[in-house]
């Protein structure tokens, strides 16, 4: 099982890769980089990348409700609060694609034991990768990823 920097060289391994990192979403920190930065550099990148990552998971106009995360509550805690962020089996976003006219933005959650406030991201030349090769390729690594 890899841990930070092996499965940042195995994502730089997916075809258009031209960066990676692993970012902790809650603090917004880049816990390891790899290749370019997407942004004017890697601590930037992560920052801003965390934003649209918290976004995700935070707002239910993204987060497609399913009935069994429902309950009795209509999905809200008891006090009107926001809405659950985990299923019973895991993260109820999984992954979120960003694209842009020259490349793809892959995020990608990792479920961890913990608090599952990691992801790890894929900066990809949209000419040179596949997208739904990525998408198969970060899954992997984040469910083989050791922290700690």
């Amino acid at each position: 099982m890899p841990g930070i920097d092996e499965c940042l060289l195995e994502a730089m391994l997916v075809p258009g890769a031209r960066g990676a990192s692993i970012v902790d979403w809650i603090s917004g920190l880049a816990l390891g980089t790899v290749g370019e930065a997407a942004g004017p550099d890697h601590e930037t990148t992560a920052a801003e990348t965390a934003e649209v990552a918290r976004m995700a998971t935070e707002y239910t106009a993204v987060v497609a409700q399913e009935p069994s995360m429902l309950g009795g509550d209509g999905g809200r805690d008891l006090d009107g609060g926001g809405t659950k962020p985990l299923k019973d089996d895991g993260l109820v976003v999984e992954d979120l694609i960003v694209t842009t006219r020259t490349c793809y933005h892959l995020v990608r959650f990792v479920d961890t034991t913990v608090d599952s406030s990691v992801f790890l991201h894929l900066w990809l030349d949209r000419d040179l990768g596949n997208l739904a090769l990525a998408r198969i390729r970060l899954q992997h690594l984040a469910e083989g990823l050791v922290l700690g």
